[in-house]
C-alpha cells in the first residue's frame, strides 16, 4: 500500500492506494451502484439553482442531517456495505466516523466544483475519510490564499485519501470534468457530524 503526504503545507492529506483490495473494490462497486439510495438534487450556488452535475446520498447514524449549498441531507441508515468500509477505515485510521456523504460520478462529464467541507457541523479540524471505486479520477487542490498552489492526484479504484488538520481551512478541492472518462466512479466521504 502506497502512501503519500500530498500538500506542502497548511494540512495534512493521505493517500493510501490499494486501501481495499481489487476483488473488494469490484465487489462494492457492484452493490454500492445498486443499493444506494441514489438521488440529483438541486443546489444553490451564487443566488442560482442548479442540478448537482453527479448523484447523491448521505447515509449515518440517526438525527446526523448535513447541510450544504442551500440542501439538508437526512440519513438513510448505514447498509452492511458501508459499516464494513467504515469499521475498515477507523481500525487503520484511529478516527470514528457518524456519517457518510456518497457520490455516484456516472462518467467523465460528472463532477463537483471548488470548495471546502468547512461546515459548522463538521467541528474545527475536520478528518475526512474518502474511499473510491470505479473509474480513476483525478482529485485537484488549490491553496485557498495563495490559489496559484496546486496539487493533483489520481484517485484509484479501492483507494483512501484521509484529509484531517487544517487542511478544510486552507485548500479547496474539486473533481473536474474528463471527457476521456466513460465508465463510473463510486466515492464516499465518511464525516463526523457534531
Amino acid at each position: 500500500m502506497k502512501i503519500e503526504n500530498i500538500l506542502p503545507l497548511d494540512g495534512e492529506v493521505l493517500l493510501y492506494t490499494d486501501f481495499f483490495s481489487k476483488k473488494d473494490s469490484d465487489k462494492l462497486m457492484f452493490s454500492l451502484t445498486k443499493d444506494i439510495r441514489w438521488k440529483q438534487e438541486p443546489v444553490t450556488i451564487m443566488g442560482k439553482k442548479i442540478m448537482q452535475p453527479r448523484l447523491t446520498a448521505w447515509y449515518g447514524d440517526e438525527g446526523k442531517a448535513y447541510t450544504y449549498t442551500g440542501i439538508t441531507m437526512h440519513p438513510f441508515s448505514w447498509t452492511e456495505d458501508l459499516i464494513f468500509i467504515k469499521e475498515k477505515i477507523e481500525k487503520f485510521s484511529g478516527y470514528k466516523f457518524n456519517s457518510a456523504l456518497l457520490n455516484f460520478y456516472r462518467n467523465g462529464s460528472d463532477s463537483v466544483g471548488w470548495h471546502r467541507d468547512n461546515e459548522k457541523s463538521l467541528g474545527t479540524n475536520p478528518v475526512i475519510g474518502s474511499v473510491s471505486f470505479g473509474a480513476d479520477r483525478y482529485f485537484h487542490f488549490k491553496h485557498f490564499k495563495d490559489q496559484k498552489l496546486k496539487r493533483k492526484i489520481l484517485l484509484t479504484h479501492g483507494s483512501l485519501l484521509l484529509m484531517k488538520g487544517s487542511t478544510q481551512h486552507w485548500w479547496l478541492h474539486s473533481i473536474q470534468k474528463e471527457a476521456t472518462v466513460a465508465s463510473s466512479r463510486i466515492n464516499i466521504t465518511f464525516r463526523t457530524i457534531f
